[in-house]
Formats: structure tokens, C-alpha cells, sequence
């Protein structure tokens, strides 16, 4: 089944909105709907060969950004979740270039992977997921040493990738 929408009824002020299915939803389902997609594809996209524990890291960096843009008022890689993991060039999977791009569009809960990301971008926007990261708001696999890692102490070295904390 799709769940993704083909029609809109979003004319000026109105409060629902159908999807493929004909189902009416309010505006805040609608968007927590889109919201979960779009992290599932990421955790997807960045982390399925991790398995379910390197896609619960990516959640983690994820929403740790999301507390730091709400601590601060706002931050430079978004203030939600769909902003955090769309800035250009912080999560390669949405890269236009990047392999993953095409496979990321394409990628539907047929796919077993896919299927787990969806329920663990279900469990992030529930608020139940431990930080297994200890605060990371970034992190990159071992097989490179990003600029930004020289002189950095990980917080979180889970699967291949290496976890920072870049704001205290």
C-alpha cells in the first residue's frame, strides 16, 4: 500500500488534507506522517548496513541536533526533524550525487530494512529512544577523518561509525 500523498485539499486555512488512500487526515497527521518518512529514509539511507543499532545512532544525531536548535532557538542545520536531515551536505544520502539519492526515493516497507527504519523513526518521534550516542551530534564512518573530527574526542564508537558531541 502507498501511503504517500496524491492529492491535497490545502487551500487557504483548511485543516485536512487526502491522501492516496481517500483517508482525511488532520494537518499535524499529515505532517508527522511526511516527518517519519523522511527519517526513515535517512536512517535508511545512512545507516541500513549498520543494522537496527547504527540506524538508532542515526536518530540519536538527529534528534540531538533537534534539542540543540530548540536550546538555542535555532541552529544552522534546522530546527526539525525534516530540516535537520534535508540541510545540504550533512546527511550524504540526500545528496543528489550520492548513490543512495535514486534507492532513497524508490525505497518502499517492502524492503526489510526500509520496514525496521520506519519503526525506528516512529519510536524517535515518540520520544522512546535512548541516546546510545551519549549527546552526538555528528559522526562519520572509521574509514575517513573529516576536518572537523582532527583534535575531537568521540562520545560513541557504535558499529563503523564514530560518534561527537560537537556542542557541550
Amino acid at each position: 500500500m502507498n501511503n504517500r500523498p496524491t492529492l491535497t485539499a490545502l487551500n487557504q486555512g483548511a485543516s485536512h488534507v487526502i491522501t492516496g488512500d481517500l483517508e482525511e487526515k488532520t494537518m499535524q497527521e499529515f505532517y508527522d506522517g511526511v516527518e517519519a518518512d523522511i527519517l526513515a529514509r535517512t536512517l535508511w539511507g545512512e545507516a541500513r548496513g549498520e543494522g537496527t543499532q547504527g540506524m538508532h545512532a542515526v536518530a540519536n544525531v538527529i534528534l540531538n541536533r533537534v534539542a540543540v536548535a530548540e536550546k538555542f532557538g535555532s541552529f544552522w542545520w534546522g530546527n526539525d526533524i525534516i530540516q535537520v536531515c534535508q540541510k545540504p551536505y550533512q546527511f550524504s544520502c540526500w545528496n543528489r550525487g550520492d548513490p543512495n539519492y535514486k534507492k532513497l526515493q524508490r525505497v518502499d516497507t517492502t524492503n526489510l530494512y526500509f520496514a525496521t527504519a520506519k519503526r525506528m523513526a516512529l519510536r524517535a518521534q515518540a520520544n522512546t529512544l535512548e541516546d546510545i550516542t551519549k549527546g552526538a551530534t555528528h559522526y562519520h564512518t572509521k574509514s575517513i577523518k573529516p576536518y572537523w573530527a582532527k583534535g575531537r574526542k568521540p562520545c560513541a564508537i557504535i558499529g563503523n561509525h564514530v560518534f561527537y558531541s560537537m556542542i557541550r
